[in-house]
Formats: structure tokens, C-alpha cells, sequence
């Protein structure tokens, strides 16, 4: 076997993860705004040791971030939150990954304000029988407009 079929096998295995993992990024993103936040989305997206890091508190283990997640999702009428320019990096392997991308999110708090945040991710995903779960991640925020919840930012009750 040549260098170069290692080379393209490997393009091609890396393709074919980064796929599964932009679309778990875009179908994770969409399941905040329209799906149900239960038990069984928690596992549909993460390892249950899966640690994540928000604006508004970290959590530690599957069962914290589903109450986390239901927590700050109810402060608001609805939300929209987008993901684009998803880039990955797996492992050797492919057990691991690196994954990143850009972040805008909206939040119509139940005024009818919106307070939008604009963002950059970033989480560690395994690969697991199952597919690809979110291991670890964090929220870098880079700028927001808006009013944010009550409690949230050092904001006065």
C-alpha cells in the first residue's frame, strides 16, 4: 500500500466523521429550540461524565446538564440558536475529537425583547457505540445585545 491510499483513506475516514459531527453540532443546536429536553436527549447528545462550561454556570455529569439546559431554556418564550463554520480535528483513530464553531443565539425573553448572544464553542466529543457525544464543552461569549435574564451577567435583580 502506498503512501498516498494511506493519505486518501485517512481524507476520506476524517470526512466522513467530520460529517456526523457538524450534523450532530446543526441537530443539537436545532433539538434547544424545537425538541424535548428529556433523559433521552441528554443521551441522544451526551457522555454521561460530560462536563460543560456556560456564561451561566458549569455543569458536571449528563444529569446537571439536562437540568441546566431545562433551566435556562424555560427563562425565555423561545430561542433560535445557529451554528456555522463547524471545524474539527479528530483523533488518531478516530475515538476523539476537537470540534469548534461559531455561535449565534437568540433568546425572546417572554416580553417579546430578544437578547442575542454571539459566540464561539468549542467541545471534546468521544465516539461511542451510539455515535458521537459531546465530552466536553464550553461557551465563549463574544459579545451580546439585549437584556440578559435576571441573575444572569452580574445583572441587578
Amino acid at each position: 500500500m502506498t503512501t498516498e491510499t494511506v493519505r486518501s483513506d485517512h481524507h476520506h475516514h476524517h470526512h466522513h466523521h467530520h460529517l456526523a459531527i457538524a450534523t450532530l453540532v446543526s441537530r443539537f443546536f436545532r433539538s434547544l429550540d424545537v425538541g424535548k429536553i428529556d433523559a433521552a436527549w441528554a443521551r441522544e447528545y451526551f457522555t454521561e461524565d460530560v462536563r460543560e462550561r456556560t456564561p451561566i454556570g458549569d455543569s458536571e455529569g449528563r444529569d446537571a446538564v439536562l437540568r441546566h439546559t431545562v433551566e435556562a431554556l424555560g427563562r425565555f418564550a423561545r430561542t433560535q440558536h445557529m451554528a456555522t463554520d463547524v471545524v474539527s480535528e479528530v483523533a488518531e483513530g478516530g475515538a476523539a475529537a476537537v470540534v469548534s464553531w461559531n455561535a449565534l443565539m437568540t433568546h425572546v425573553h417572554h416580553d417579546g425583547t430578544a437578547f442575542t448572544v454571539g459566540g464561539h464553542c468549542r467541545a471534546e466529543l468521544r465516539r461511542t457505540p451510539d455515535g458521537w457525544r459531546f465530552r466536553d464543552t464550553a461557551v465563549e461569549v463574544i459579545w451580546t445585545q439585549g437584556r440578559p435574564p435576571v441573575g444572569v451577567g452580574g445583572q441587578a435583580e
